[in-house]
């Protein structure tokens, strides 16, 4: 990738991070149906052209956070040993996810959350998510599994870990007093197949 090819990347980036947070603020202070595309773009200083660029709805810009975070997960996913148990390489790349996002969370972050969290149009959008992400894990855990019945098998593997992941990142905003990494790794370790191995550090 050249200087300009990357200069423009991250102008993108930022503009698309601008869009996003711009979304969360409105959505926070005139709750999501009120919320318009012309009001975040103007909000983020685009015109609704430029906004349309970028996301497809209001909804999908609100997402993006996650969005990014999913992906991350996937990029970690890919970076274990892939000589390693599936599942003690999912709780890795979990673990370093939550190090990596959540470590200096603001709390005004997880009030927004609490805010919007449940939100039908949220949903809708969370189960399309991570149904995307999930057909990409079980790929990936596919190449890491042996014996019978693998696509099976790994698609299984797949959802049980995301949804754990996503349970136990829920049962944090309604229970923040314990750190997100430590509620993470318990709700792993407590759906740990018994082939596993011992719990991740």
């Amino acid at each position: 990738m050249d200087e300009t090819t990357g200069l423009r990347e991250r102008k993108k980036a930022a503009t698309r991070l601008a869009l996003h947070e711009a979304a969360l603020r409105l959505a926070i202070e005139e709750g999501l149906d009120r919320v318009t595309v012309e009001a975040i773009a103007d909000a983020a200083n685009v015109s609704r052209r430029t906004f349309s660029n970028y996301f497809s709805s209001k909804e999908e810009a609100l997402f993006h956070g996650d969005t990014m975070r999913l992906s991350r997960m996937l990029e970690l996913i890919r970076e274990q040993p892939t000589d390693e148990q599936p599942w003690p390489a999912l709780t890795r790349a979990a673990l370093r996810l939550t190090e990596e996002a959540f470590h200096d969370a603001d709390p005004s972050w997880l009030t927004r959350r609490r805010q919007l969290r449940g939100h039908p149009g949220l949903a809708a959008h969370q189960v399309a998510a991570y149904a995307t992400i999930e057909r990409e894990v079980a790929a990936e855990l596919a190449l890491r599994l042996t014996g019978a019945d693998v696509t099976l098998r790994s698609r299984v593997l797949a959802s049980t870990f995301l949804t754990t992941v996503r349970v136990a990142v829920q049962h944090w905003y309604e229970h923040p007093e314990r750190p997100l990494i430590d509620t993470v790794r318990a709700a792993l370790a407590a759906m740990a197949p018994a082939s596993a191995g011992a719990p991740v550090a």
